[in-house]
């Protein structure tokens, strides 16, 4: 994994001076962690644990996970990476600081990822989902290309245990256009 540059953003590996900023800006926000796997954290100390795991987990040769940090300012405001492997195809997920929701970054992050999962790393397809009430995400995923499969019904999680609605998605090699 390298990290990756867009007009806007550096998508870079996270690192432990980043969980106060994920704490306070992502992981403890309850609208953040609303169609996600995990609750929103409760303490900082939460964070410091996931970003433990994250550092521990680069040394994964299969493990593609960035922060996303704006180039103007330095700050962190998402994550994006590779939640699980279908078939031995990548499938990504994300998550965006709200204040930031609808300016189009996660879209240019997202662009970044599935071109680099691609076309460097080679992958034929790579998978998405979801949850169908998340307009802002299934917008996401429809313009950096995705086409839509089909919607089904599985758990949230195995730590949120509710049934829920998701679009899934695909995007393959062959009709990727960037």
């Amino acid at each position: 994994m390298k990290e990756l540059e867009t007009e806007r953003l550096l998508l870079r590996y996270l690192n432990e001076d980043d969980a106060e900023e994920m704490f306070y800006g992502m992981t403890s926000r309850e609208n953040v962690a609303r169609y996600v796997t995990w609750h929103a954290h409760k303490d900082v100390s939460e964070t410091v644990a996931f970003i433990n795991f994250c550092m521990d987990d680069y040394k994964n040769l299969r493990c593609f996970r960035w922060g996303i940090e704006l180039k103007e300012t330095g700050r962190l405001i998402g994550i994006i990476d590779v939640v699980g492997y279908n078939e031995g195809e990548p499938e990504i997920g994300y998550i965006l600081a709200e204040e930031f929701w609808g300016s189009g970054y996660m879209t240019e992050a997202c662009r970044a990822v599935v071109k680099y999962l691609l076309f460097e790393e080679d992958f034929k397809t790579i998978y998405a989902e979801a949850h169908v009430d998340n307009i802002g995400s299934n917008r996401v995923l429809e313009k950096s290309g995705f086409h839509f499969v089909k919607t089904y019904e599985r758990p949230q999680s195995q730590s949120k245990t509710e049934v829920i609605s998701v679009n899934a998605y695909r995007i393959n090699k062959n009709t990727a256009i960037f």
